[in-house]
């Protein structure tokens, strides 16, 4: 029988999602709480891998055991979690569903915090002194509707077999001095969105132009792209699936 779990969880104590050796990741500590309860060893399938401090507001896995798991499940998990983990909640789904698989698109923000705020500092990234033009990161953002290789926003040593993704949404937000990206796509690259936020604030601070950063993306090329943004800023914030 085949469970989806709804999750979220606050990165910072993680070295991301997978597992890994000689480090904690939440895949980990999850398989360990569900393989307690259950008395059964037991490994969940993610929908994406989050990097090393990256946050999921929502997040789905996946796990498979043989018999119904009581309506109290859930609630033992969390009982037996660490509190920057969370299970919002479990679903029977069909035999063949898979987590990862049959996510038909994934939304990220990365949270930009205009000065200075030392309750959010695990949360965002926080720029001082610095004066964004909003509306060119915009404009540079929509040049991504017009593309589906972004090789040059990808880590470099990566094995996937196609560099392309279909970006269905990109704009920056503006709320107070809160300033949020937010992005869907049908799947994204390792390091992608990170790469993208750091490319658009240089179009913000005036370094590149909006025709630059069209150039970057043709050039297929990471070392043109702008730096990879702190890690703490980005959420994982919505998985779609056509049978939830």
């Amino acid at each position: 029988m085949r469970y989806f779990i709804e999750l979220a969880y606050n990165g910072k104590n993680y070295h991301g999602w997978q597992i890994q050796p000689h480090a904690i990741s939440v895949q980990e500590i999850i398989n360990k709480a569900i393989s307690t309860i259950l008395r059964e060893k037991v490994n969940i399938v993610g929908a994406g891998r989050t990097d090393a401090g990256v946050h999921a507001s929502q997040m789905f896995a996946h796990f498979d055991v043989a018999n119904p798991l009581n309506d109290n499940f859930t609630y033992k998990l969390n009982a037996i979690l660490p509190d920057d983990i969370v299970i919002f909640n479990t679903q029977l789904v069909h035999n063949e569903a898979h987590t990862r698989f049959d996510a038909l698109s994934r939304s990220y923000e990365y949270k930009v915090w205009l000065g200075r705020n030392p309750f959010l500092l695990d949360t965002t990234w926080q720029l001082h002194h610095q004066l964004l033009n909003i509306e060119l990161m915009n404009k540079a953002a929509a040049v991504l509707y017009d593309y589906e290789d972004f090789e040059c926003f990808s880590k470099v040593k990566t094995d996937v077999h196609t560099f392309n993704c279909s970006i269905s949404n990109a704009e920056w937000i503006k709320n107070g001095n809160e300033l949020t990206f937010h992005i869907s796509a049908n799947r994204f690259l390792r390091n992608m969105v990170r790469a993208i936020v750091g490319t658009l604030i240089d179009v913000g601070l005036e370094k590149i132009t909006v025709h630059d950063f069209k150039k970057i993306i043709e050039s297929k090329n990471r070392s043109k792209a702008g730096v990879s943004v702190p890690a703490k800023g980005l959420f994982l914030t919505k998985v779609i699936y056509d049978y939830i």
